[in-house]
């Protein structure tokens, strides 16, 4: 590990340590760019949107643009709250998943999104990330669907693909969730400008309110 990324970790630890008692004023939330083919930068609106979302119905103010960082880059530090998506394939170099493992430990918190076709590469790569934990589906009592919105029934399905149930999995690192996994949801198809995918009012709110859940969640622990 170099200098940079120590210096990087220890103001995370302190930063990630603060977040549940400061304000979220100016907090920025970011998209993980990774190797390997897969688009990691579909869904190129819904961050914003959910942002806006946040900052409306939650009182954050959470910077308006996010960022796009990289796997291996000392700058993951900076970001509480990453975003990960896309439908194809991962690649993660030995390097790569032990800057995300420091990262998760020291704090920080990843959510994947299957955006249909992630399932069976990501599995393998976070595996590299934590090769003793395993992706285990949280309970529909969960606080994670039970913040400032209600989901009783855990996730809720945005896009049918293969007539299966949205599932939220989770890597739980002493104690702690450190990565939420939502599987046959398209929860990020529901945060993108109505344009893209024409879905309706309601189904895009449900979306933008899981979400919310989450980035609540994720910054009040």
């Amino acid at each position: 590990m170099n200098f940079k990324i120590k210096i990087l970790r220890f103001v995370a630890v302190w930063a990630f340590a603060a977040v549940s008692v400061l304000p979220l004023s100016g907090q920025q939330i970011a998209l993980l760019k990774y190797r390997g083919g897969g688009d990691w930068y579909a869904n190129p609106t819904s961050l914003k949107n959910l942002i806006a979302f946040c900052n409306k119905n939650l009182g954050t103010s959470l910077a308006p643009a996010y960022a796009t960082v990289e796997v291996g880059s000392a700058d993951l530090f900076r970001y509480p709250f990453l975003h990960m998506t896309g439908h194809g394939n991962v690649v993660f170099s030995d390097d790569e998943a032990q800057n995300l493992r420091t990262y998760l430990i020291s704090g920080g918190f990843l959510h994947i999104d299957d955006n249909y076709g992630l399932d069976p590469y990501i599995r393998k790569q976070m595996k590299l990330v934590f090769p003793e934990l395993d992706f285990v589906e949280l309970p529909y009592n969960h606080p994670i669907y039970h913040q400032t919105y209600d989901f009783p029934n855990g996730l809720p399905k945005i896009h049918e693909h293969d007539n299966k149930p949205p599932q939220g999995f989770g890597l739980i690192w002493d104690g702690r969730l450190v990565c939420f996994y939502s599987y046959e949801c398209d929860l990020g198809d529901g945060w993108e400008d109505f344009e893209v995918h024409k879905d309706s009012e309601a189904t895009r709110t449900k979306a933008l309110k899981m979400g919310a859940n989450i980035i609540q969640y994720v910054f009040t622990r």
